[in-house]
């Protein structure tokens, strides 16, 4: 298999500068990252409230 060009720039860096970039990315113990998709609660809401906002008259 071949490597990717990203690898390849890590490999160069470690191997010019001493420098273990990969080491960096697992700076933090935990997950940073924010959740973007909604959780089954807040779906059931969003759909329970979707339809109640619309005014219906019948004339």
């Amino acid at each position: 298999m071949t490597q990717s060009d990203a690898k390849k720039k890590r490999m160069h860096v470690k191997r010019t500068k001493g420098k273990d970039v990969e080491k960096d990315r697992q700076s933090s113990p935990f997950s940073t990252h924010e959740r973007v998709t909604k959780t089954r609660r807040e779906s059931i809401d969003r759909n329970f409230t979707k339809y109640k906002k619309q005014q219906h008259v019948d004339e």
